[in-house]
């Protein structure tokens, strides 16, 4: 009787070739991943831009302040002119790296605003790792020695901490990885698309640690000689981010400050502590929209209140970070295929989503896709809610397969005290009488899916070599099959053949057989 032995020549070669593919598929990042990294360069972009024109405004108030007492605030004023010096030429060493990855990827003409090779996968790291010319390391030199000037020239605690944090270069894990340094963690097999939008992403850090440091900078000059009231213009976007197609909305407001005033501040029935110097802050635990209410009051100078309300909003996003192999696009037909849907600066309770060729329901985060036919492809339309409109945003195509056939094995427990599964080779006869029966599942690695066993055989062989079938109606051992373990000697073997499985899917198949031989 021919047995499909799992390690078999040929079996051995098609695992090789298993995992060649699966390794193949993880190179391939899709278009739309890909485009949402660009989504989010222009908004970090863009919010460094705002930053700047901030931290001009706390330029030019120190300039201010060094113009009518230079003896008092002219230490100061060199400080922060010192600051922005260093900021500046640290963001202008980042913006020539960008430009070398993208011509890394695109060659001599490339153009950093329009990315030709955004899924290039070795451009960043030939830029920032490379042994000989890697420009990961004076990189992290360079933040290391920005973020150390500023932190000693800043005392104030908290914003030490903010400028800390914003600028650590301290390696950090990726899909559980642990990398040596920092540069590793960031450019690894990174993305040319994503690795220059890390890049921004540091230059918006930059910029705003100068902030930190000039507001520092600012509330330290003795301002008591002189009163100055402030009125800036401040740009207040609903969004950094919109979506092509979209509205973009901001409010322009003007604003009239007091440096030498201090308002009472109730954020969502809470007082802020007036050492946070009017920042509010609240952990990002819980994905969706969260509304922020309080309201400001500000003595007068004939002793009364002014009370001021406000609200706003602010919506929390999963990390975008996301590997998605194009040529997997597979669904199962029967089952219910467990798929994640997120679109970059929009809350998961603004998504929705259809299905041809099957259903498609929200579980949580995560969607669950139950297709019907096979053969037939399954098209995912997105849509989102974007302030007043509602547009759809991209449609996703998969192939429609039926279940794979499910493996047999017996079930058993090994010495530990840990089920283990058999699926052909030598098994101690104790074990054996010990089984209960045959079970049946798909456990490959990708898909983890249980089948309910509807009967198989077992056959025997005498001492003349004629075959003993016994048979099971179910999925146990029948006591006549026992009986037969029993008769066995070790070196002796036998086969589990006609399985009849069921799964998920409601269709019955035979699936391999089980050699066991006993010792």
């Amino acid at each position: 009787m021919a047995v499909n032995s799992p390690n078999s020549p040929r079996q051995k070669m098609i695992n090789l070739m298993y995992l060649v593919f699966i390794a193949m598929l993880a190179l391939n990042v899709s278009a739309e991943v890909l485009d949402g990294f660009e989504l989010m360069e222009d908004g970090l972009a863009n919010s460094s831009n705002v930053s700047l024109q901030r931290n001009i405004l706390l330029m030019d108030a120190l300039a201010s302040y060094n113009e009518q007492n230079p003896e008092k605030a002219g230490s100061w004023y060199n400080k922060g002119m010192e600051v922005r010096r260093m900021s500046d030429s640290l963001f202008r060493y980042i913006e020539t790296l960008k430009l070398k990855m993208v011509k890394k990827a695109d060659g001599k003409k490339a153009n950093l605003g329009n990315i030709r090779h955004k899924d290039d996968l070795n451009a960043a790291s030939e830029v920032m790792l490379s042994p000989v010319s890697g420009e990961g390391r004076h990189l992290r030199l360079a933040v290391d020695s920005f973020r150390d000037t500023l932190s000693h020239l800043v005392t104030d605690e908290n914003r030490r901490k903010i400028i800390n944090s914003g600028l650590s270069t301290q390696p950090s894990s990726r899909r559980g990885k642990q990398y040596l340094n920092w540069e590793q963690s960031l450019f690894e097999q990174m993305p040319v698309a994503a690795a220059v939008a890390l890049l921004t992403k540091l230059q918006n850090d930059v910029r705003s640690a100068e902030g930190e440091t000039l507001a520092h900078l600012l509330n330290s000059v003795d301002v008591g000689d002189f009163r100055i009231n402030q009125i800036n213009a401040y740009v207040i976007p609903e969004s950094n981010i919109v979506i092509q197609g979209g509205t973009y909305k901001a409010r322009i407001v003007l604003s009239a400050e007091d440096s030498t005033s201090h308002p009472n501040i109730f954020v969502n029935g809470n007082f802020l502590d007036p050492e946070s110097n009017g920042i509010f802050s609240a952990s990002a635990g819980t994905i969706g929209s969260h509304s922020i209410q309080g309201y400001v009051e500000l003595p007068r100078a004939d002793g009364s209140v002014l009370r001021r309300d406000f609200s706003n909003s602010y919506t929390v996003i999963e990390p975008i970070a996301t590997v998605a192999p194009t040529l997997m696009n597979v669904l199962y037909a029967g089952i219910e295929n467990e798929i994640g849907i997120s679109v970059p600066g929009i809350a998961p309770q603004d998504i929705s989503a259809t299905m041809t060729n099957g259903s498609l329901v929200r579980k949580g985060n995560m969607w669950s896709a139950k297709p019907l036919k096979v053969g037939q492809n399954a098209v995912i339309f997105i849509t989102a809610k974007t302030g007043d409109q509602i547009r759809q945003l991209a449609k996703k195509e998969f192939r429609v397969r039926a279940l794979p056939d499910p493996a047999p094995y017996i079930e058993y427990t090994d010495a530990n005290g840990n089920p283990a599964m058999f699926k052909g080779g030598e098994l101690p006869k104790s074990v054996l009488m010990n089984a209960d029966g045959v079970r049946a599942a798909i456990d490959d690695g990708i898909l983890n899916i249980p089948f309910r066993v509807l009967g198989f055989r077992t056959v025997f062989f005498d001492a003349m070599g004629n075959a003993i079938p016994e048979v099971s109606n179910g999925n146990r051992f029948s006591d006549r099959q026992k009986e037969q373990f029993r008769r066995l000697s070790p070196g002796k073997y036998f086969y589990i053949s006609g399985v009849r499985a069921v799964g998920p899917d409601g269709i019955e198949r035979e699936i391999s057989v089980i050699e066991v031989r006993v010792n």
